[in-house]
């Protein structure tokens, strides 16, 4: 009897480790892409995992990241590269453009026209909607430096920080669901 003692005592034992390593209820996402249908996409899909329960983590990278410029805020560039960049990337959800069918433009103001007409929230509610869900974004220091982009010149979230591929890969390891968009 003693022996089965023990043995119930080991199970509860390996039973509170898988427990403690076990993946939580959390939806870890990159956001790599930086055109408005993908950009939408991921906020949908974020706010929705919020919606039903989850915590939510956005990693923005690479061409992700400039949607994050805040359309108003004026940064002085120190390099010629820094500046070419920060004029042809978009500044803000509103430059955003769609990946495919954009028409010059015309594909994605249409495409905004039907989101309004159809009662679709834009990408500034949706960004609203995520804050008051407590959404955690993290902007890519690598991307944003590659890129000549600076802190000061992205949005205010109260939820947002700045880190490396390694916090992102923290927050993947222990997330039931990972998503790359």
């Amino acid at each position: 009897m003693e022996d089965y003692t023990k043995e119930i005592e080991n199970l509860k034992k390996e039973v509170e480790k898988l427990k403690k390593s076990a993946p939580k209820d959390k939806l870890s996402m990159i956001v790599f892409s930086g055109s408005l249908d993908k950009i939408i996409a991921a906020f949908v899909l974020a706010t929705g995992a919020a919606a039903m329960g989850s915590e939510v983590i956005m990693f923005f990278t690479f061409w992700g990241t400039p949607s994050l410029r805040a359309p108003k805020k004026k940064i002085v560039r120190r390099d010629f590269i820094s500046k070419l960049f920060g004029f042809m990337l978009p500044k803000g959800f509103k430059k955003l453009k769609l990946s495919r069918m954009n028409f010059g433009g015309a594909g994605t103001a249409m495409m905004k026209k039907l989101m309004k007409k159809k009662n679709i929230a834009s990408l500034e509610e949706m960004l609203q909607i995520a804050e008051e869900m407590e959404i955690k974004i993290y902007i890519c220091e690598m991307s944003m430096d590659l890129m000549g982009l600076k802190r000061e010149e992205m949005i205010d979230y109260k939820y947002l920080d700045f880190a490396g591929v390694a916090k992102f890969l923290e927050e993947a390891d222990n997330s039931k669901t990972n998503l790359f968009i």
